[in-house]
């Protein structure tokens, strides 16, 4: 059993990761982290993807089929899983995570910082304007994770999705970031093991050439899971695709919270 930190990186395609991100592919060459390759899935957009992760559940039973439906999850998901268990919650996150597990409508100076133990996201920090640095974002999670304690936080940094859409995925802006995130991951990821958190870092999405993602191409589909266990070395590069489906059930069992029966895909440890 082991709280659980998962960063989901906004847009990050996985031949971006793998290249880019020294930190990660160092733990993964050292034998230290294992590197999934997950095929997402579709559409490949955000808010259908978000809810996807957090419910195991495809698009078609979720009913999240667009960043245009804007109504609070209707399914059992890691954030209420943990709630409903005793644990506690948090993120740092874009506000459509406070509308898909806190309710709606989303009141800027009123839900921007919610500190309320019955909600599902227990302890969070949103953001609604996509330029905001993942410093910041990455900020506020140190600051909840030193503040609250939580068995799960959520870490959301966006710069890999606005630099994708403004520059492409071929561009340095783009590329660049991916490295700056892996500094900020090299920077606060050792501790995080020290603590006893297991790390889940990963993606919702890719980008295409077109700067965007929508479809079934596979810079839009293919996406990096880096999973590391604190004090249990593994050393599985899995280049198989490996499904969206498993993420939800696989950070439940490392919770030990239970998984329900809407999560129909194996974990993947």
């Amino acid at each position: 059993m082991s709280k659980v930190i998962m960063v989901l990186c906004d847009g990050l395609r996985y031949n971006t990761a793998v290249e880019m991100m020294g930190y990660m592919e160092l733990m993964v060459e050292k034998q230290l982290a294992s590197r999934y390759y997950i095929q997402g899935e579709m559409p490949t957009i955000s808010r259908p993807m978000y809810e996807t992760i957090h419910t195991g559940t495809p698009v078609n039973i979720h009913g999240i089929t667009s960043n245009w439906v804007v109504r609070p999850s209707n399914m059992p998901n890691i954030f209420s899983i943990a709630r409903e268990n005793g644990k506690i919650t948090a993120a740092s996150a874009n506000f459509w995570f406070s509308e898909l597990y806190n309710g709606c409508p989303y009141i800027s100076w009123q839900d921007k910082e919610c500190d309320d133990p019955a909600l599902n996201i227990q302890y969070g920090r949103f953001y609604t304007n996509d330029a905001i640095p993942d410093e910041e974002i990455f900020n506020s999670g140190q600051s909840l994770l030193r503040k609250y304690h939580p068995d799960y936080l959520l870490i959301h940094p966006i710069g890999m999705d606005a630099l994708g859409h403004i520059h492409g995925p071929e561009s340095n802006q783009y590329r660049n970031n991916a490295m700056l995130i892996d500094m900020f991951l090299a920077t606060y990821v050792p501790g995080w093991l020290d603590e006893g958190y297991t790390v889940f870092v990963t993606a919702d999405h890719g980008m295409s050439r077109n700067n965007s993602h929508n479809g079934s191409l596979p810079e839009s589909r293919d996406i990096p899971l880096y999973l590391i266990q604190p004090q249990k070395p593994v050393a599985k590069i899995l280049e198989n695709n490996q499904s969206m489906l498993s993420i939800a059930p696989t950070v439940l069992k490392i919770m030990g919270l239970p998984v329900p029966a809407t999560m129909k895909q194996s974990p993947l440890v």
